[in-house]
């Protein structure tokens, strides 16, 4: 999940190995779940710390993302 406190600086868009957020609007950062792999990196890059991640339920695969 994104805060609504994100400044959009884009520290989590370059931090993705797989592209899954984007700022579409120039506000703040927008997730594609299908896209995240659950790997956290975002969240550590966030320097507002408002990137949080989440349990994906009923996946057995991956179990955490951005959702």
């Amino acid at each position: 999940m994104v805060g609504r406190e994100c400044v959009a600086c884009g520290a989590c868009m370059k931090a993705c190995p797989v592209n899954a957020l984007a700022i579409p609007k120039g506000i703040r950062s927008e997730v594609d779940a299908s896209r995240c792999v659950g790997c956290g990196r975002c969240e550590k890059a966030c320097p507002a710390g408002v990137i949080h991640m989440a349990d994906r339920s009923g996946d057995a695969h991956e179990n955490r993302a951005l959702v």
